[in-house]
């Protein structure tokens, strides 16, 4: 793993009390682009669609997408794991994905922010307090260099992804993991 990444990883660990539970860095080539992934976030699935510049119809098309992927050469991929009550436990994916998401947040921001992200869903960087998304869209986004991008909005199949990464997509009965993964030259 590329040491300046390594130690931004481990200061965002740090900083957010959340650790990684794994993590791999493969070529962009083994990534798998889904269309059918982009369907799904026409039926507006998780609630984004139409209402933030890193989910459709306002993200860039999967063919730019990953023309935009593909012209780095690696990605560095890493997952939270977190424990539920039980299957059900809405609450606590959704405090799941929080806690994932500070660290992707924090862990963008100790790298300097200059090579694109892309997170679990649409992007968090304008959520406010109660982790509602107040993305500007579809005003101009004010903070660009700020957007983290949507794995799957981007047309990344995350099962496939996982694979790719040799890491687990499922640990266990009772638990949810959240991917991220940065693009790297």
């Amino acid at each position: 793993m590329n040491e300046t990444i390594k130690k931004a990883l481990t200061v965002a660990e740090t900083l957010t009390g959340v650790k990684v539970h794994e993590c791999a860095e493969i070529s962009t080539s083994a990534l798998i682009f889904s269309p059918e992934l982009l369907k799904s976030c026409e039926t507006n699935v998780c609630g984004q669609y139409n209402k933030s510049w890193t989910c459709p119809p306002a993200s860039d098309t999967l063919e730019v997408q990953r023309e935009k992927i593909h012209s780095f050469k690696k990605v560095f991929v890493f997952t939270t794991k977190h424990d539920l009550e039980d299957s059900f436990d809405y609450e606590g994916m959704t405090l799941g994905r929080e806690r994932h998401t500070l660290l992707t947040l924090e862990f963008r921001s100790k790298t300097g922010g200059d090579l694109p992200f892309y997170g679990a869903g649409a992007c968090p960087s304008c959520r406010d307090e109660e982790g509602k998304n107040n993305c500007a869209f579809p005003e101009p986004c004010p903070f660009p260099e700020k957007r983290i991008g949507s794995i799957e909005a981007a047309g990344i199949n995350v099962s496939e992804l996982s694979k790719s990464a040799g890491i687990a997509y499922n640990n266990g009965i009772n638990t949810v993991t959240y991917f991220s993964m940065i693009l790297l030259s």
